[in-house]
């Protein structure tokens, strides 16, 4: 790796994050600084020479979501402007991506804005990762690397050494998530049946699968409000689960979701670091593990010109 070639920079949105991957890659986290002027507005310092530097930009878009968008792009733009040679934003957390369709007659399909302006700000690739929905790699017109988060999660628990484990996806759409997992740790699948009234509400109906007097581990891409993962824990307990495990790879954790899980019936909730957590997120529930390793091995990968899949095959 031609570490002088190579520079890492970030935003606010998790600096921590940004810091681990420079650790692991053994290069100094760039010189940058984002400062507020009085009405608000965003102005971004770029304080090294990046020219001809393969230049990656960590910044995932979690709350607060339109800050750190701003953030994002002005910072694409001061690099473009800079004459970087290729800019890579790092977005472990795509912001915006539960909006990806129109369910409704005038509804904007704000994933694929997004995906626009961070392309028409200079973006010559960006790397994320699990996407709510992963046909959103298509809405971009530049290179996508999409990293799963599941074989982090499975690694954990491998080394738990759990026993009778059944792996339970909470809606259809996330069985093929839930599969990959169930395969990487000899466990068996099972499916929530349930229907959403509207956002954040969702009512179980069946479960499909059989989960009686197994440990059972709940998996999601997005832990937001806690509704549907606390729901279907209680269903699991309900119909003969010994225990429930719950993990997902985004912990959104907004409104009312650390008093759900803390209430719940969920034995542990691991989730990573996509999103930093608040400190009053660190609950004793929850475990956080770092994807620092995933996201600066791919880094390298895109760095030298070598394929990203290789990590996962």
């Amino acid at each position: 790796m031609s570490v002088k070639e190579l520079k890492v920079f970030c935003g606010n949105a998790n600096r921590e994050l940004a810091e681990e991957i420079t650790e692991y890659l053994g290069v100094p986290l760039g010189e940058s600084k984002v400062k507020r002027f009085q009405d608000g507005e965003i102005a971004i310092e770029i304080n090294e020479s990046v020219r001809g530097a393969d230049v990656f930009v960590v910044q995932p878009t979690c709350n607060p979501t339109n800050d750190n968008i701003m953030e994002l792009l002005i910072m694409i733009d001061a690099l473009k402007r800079a004459s970087a040679r290729r800019i890579t934003p790092v977005i472990p957390y795509y912001g915006y991506a539960r909006q990806e369709r129109k369910s409704r007659a005038r509804d904007p399909i704000t994933a694929k804005l997004m995906a626009n302006l961070i392309t028409t700000a200079g973006a010559d690739r960006v790397v994320t990762m699990d996407l709510h929905a992963p046909a959103i790699q298509g809405f971009f017109d530049i290179p996508v690397d999409h990293l799963p988060g599941v074989p982090i999660l499975a690694e954990y628990f491998l080394d738990k050494g759990l026993k009778d484990l059944a792996v339970v996806s909470p809606d259809l759409g996330g069985v093929q998530r839930s599969r990959n997992l169930a395969e990487r740790i000899g466990a068996s699948l099972a499916i929530i049946d349930k229907r959403r009234p509207e956002p954040n509400v969702s009512q179980i109906m069946n479960v499909i699968g059989d989960i009686q007097g197994k440990t059972v581990i709940m998996i999601d891409d997005i832990i937001d409000t806690a509704g549907t993962i606390t729901l279907g824990a209680q269903a699991l307990i309900d119909r003969g689960a010994k225990e429930v495990y719950a993990c997902c790879t985004h912990a959104v954790l907004s409104g009312p979701a650390l008093d759900r899980l803390e209430k719940s019936v969920i034995k542990e909730v691991i989730v990573t670091n996509t999103i930093p957590l608040d400190p009053e997120h660190k609950i004793p529930k929850i475990k956080t593990l770092s994807v620092a390793p995933l996201l600066g091995s791919a880094i390298v990968r895109i760095h030298e010109d070598l394929s990203v899949s290789k990590l996962f095959s």
